[in-house]
């Protein structure tokens, strides 16, 4: 029995190594793909960011994009009403919350993830978070 089973490894080996012969070394060795740089033939055509008809609201900004960390305080991101939390950051002046909001600042990164809100935009949901936690 042991013979057998040696000679049907030694069979499955030599099919293998067939196998894998039979391939050429530059195919075994081909890049899997291709990088194509923009301007190139082969490369797919831009895409064009897509102009919304009208700016949101700051509220819909806050409702759909801010609320996800500041209804919850999530990462130490101040909570919408809490005067106490936002006192020191207003006192900096709405420019400093303006050049945080866009360009992150500690834990929050820039725009707070929304990467389709234009910059008047996150001002919009700033001035609605500040107004709500006076």
């Amino acid at each position: 029995m042991k013979i057998i089973v040696k000679c049907i490894v030694a069979l499955s080996v030599l099919v293998s190594c067939a196998a894998f012969a039979a391939d050429s070394l530059e195919d075994r060795i081909k890049p899997a793909g291709k990088v194509c740089m923009s301007g190139e033939s082969c490369a797919a055509a831009p895409v064009a960011v897509v102009a919304t008809s009208s700016a949101r609201s700051g509220s819909e900004v806050y409702d759909t994009k801010c609320a996800m960390c500041h209804a919850a305080g999530v990462a130490g991101a101040p909570k919408m009403g809490d005067a106490a939390a936002w006192a020191p950051r207003i006192a900096q002046g709405i420019d400093t919350l303006y050049t945080h909001a866009i360009g992150g600042f500690n834990g929050m990164p820039a725009k707070g993830l929304c990467f389709d809100c234009s910059d008047d935009e996150v001002k919009g949901g700033v001035d609605h978070m500040v107004a709500g936690s006076k």
